[in-house]
């Protein structure tokens, strides 16, 4: 029962895997140690908050299964939606780091997650140069992303923000291993995306119908279908380089390799 159980908590984590090697070329055992660092599992169902703002951090956790969200409440009562978390991501490496979340994180979908203890995270960060590489991309993706949503807010249109989410959203699923022939789970209600770009249902729900019967996408029973990759990104104006997907310079590499080399001449 032992065995059976780590078998599919490592294949839980296998997008966080696929998603850390985009970054830093990791190790076999790299690959192992990273399979067996979630400590302890949650569920949630749709629309359950995971934690809220103003709440004290418990742990870090992966997203093993599902789509969540973090997001600010506004005094009136409306939601702004800053990203979407998929399978494989991290929230927050730095979470030992804070008092209090400022903002809050729910489940879009039924929901997974893998607890990473901070110990288990400071021995990653300290003992593991390949793993403490690649958390720091992905680090620095999350950045590049909301970077590039206070772009899309501030000067594409609604078919452009439209767009550019969607080819994100695809890009990101293909990266962990999500995406077959161009299709993805999209869970997303069309509020969900009225909150996220800052326009309403009814304006999403215009666009979205334009997409479709231009032949750029189809939706349906939750799965979007990129049936023009090159004219959707042409729409959105994307490129997807700011998601940092080719990993770390060759040069990095290398001296990855020579730290190894010193740490077994240490031993």
């Amino acid at each position: 029962m032992t065995d059976l159980l780590g078998q599919a908590q490592g294949a839980d984590l296998a997008p966080l895997v696929r998603k850390l090697a985009n970054f830093a070329p990791l190790t076999a055992e790299d690959q192992r140690i990273l399979r067996g660092v979630g400590s302890s599992h949650e569920s949630f169902a749709p629309g359950a908050r995971i934690i809220g703002e103003g709440e004290v951090p418990r742990s870090v956790f992966v997203v093993t299964e599902g789509v969540a969200c973090r997001y600010r409440d506004m005094p009136d009562g409306r939601r702004q939606i800053m990203t979407f978390l998929l399978p494989g991501d991290l929230c927050d490496m730095h979470v030992f780091l804070v008092k209090a979340m400022d903002h809050s994180i729910a489940a879009i979908s039924p929901v997974r997650l893998a607890g990473v203890s901070r110990d288990t995270v400071l021995d990653l960060l300290f003992n593991r140069p390949r793993i403490a590489a690649a958390l720091w991309w992905s680090s620095l993706q999350e950045e590049a992303i909301l970077r590039e949503r206070i772009v899309a807010l501030g000067r594409r249109n609604a078919h452009g923000r439209i767009a550019y989410l969607l080819c994100e959203i695809l890009w990101r699923c293909e990266a962990v291993g999500l995406e077959l022939d161009r299709a993805v789970s999209l869970p997303l209600s069309q509020v969900d995306l009225a909150d996220t770009l800052g326009l309403t249902p009814v304006h999403v729900n215009r666009v979205l119908k334009q997409l479709r019967n231009s032949g750029l996408i189809m939706l349906a029973n939750r799965m979007l279908t990129v049936l023009d990759l090159p004219r959707l990104q042409a729409m959105a104006g994307f490129d997807s380089s700011y998601l940092h997907l080719g990993g770390a310079p060759e040069e990095i590499a290398e001296v990855f390799d020579q730290l190894e080399s010193r740490a077994r001449a240490r031993a």
